[in-house]
């Protein structure tokens, strides 16, 4: 991957819906050219998909919840308890960490009538859970689905 991949990708996350044309102007390369790149970067998994990016917000999922999980080892209990966390309706992301604690989970819902029922009822519910520390959010300070890119 080269300077021109990485503006590529740059232009790309910021808006996936740019023309070939426009793209291949701005970056003063042959259209074919970035076509053959753009397939590359597809087909060696870089470019995984293209995403709407949806304001939470407009769908009134404006209570986030930042959940710490300590977990009963056993033998791949990573794995498994990571696909349990992962199958909560409303959590975007869980992260397998080290320290004093296994996961990290972040979710999204309506309420926190909504949280305690779809989220925190399930995760008490999972017997290889040891416990957890949830973390409401108050203000979102920065939030960006792009990866940045220099």
């Amino acid at each position: 991957m080269d300077e021109i991949d990485l503006r590529i990708l740059k232009i790309l996350q910021h808006n996936a819906k740019y023309s070939l044309d426009e793209i291949a102007r701005e970056i003063r390369i042959p259209k074919s050219t970035l076509s053959y790149r753009i397939k590359k970067l597809e087909k060696d998994g870089v470019i995984k998909g293209y995403y709407a990016y949806i304001n939470p917000a407009s769908l009134n999922l404006d209570y986030i919840v930042i959940t710490s999980v300590k977990a009963k080892y056993g033998k791949n209990y990573h794995v498994e308890l990571g696909n349990k966390l992962a199958q909560i309706p409303g959590v975007w992301g869980v992260y397998f960490v080290l320290g004093d604690n296994d996961f990290i989970v972040m979710a999204r819902y309506k309420t926190r009538e909504e949280f305690m029922e779809k989220f925190l009822e399930k995760v008490m519910s999972i017997p290889e859970v040891e416990r957890t520390s949830t973390q409401v959010v108050v203000k979102i300070i920065k939030e960006s689905p792009n990866i940045v890119i220099f």
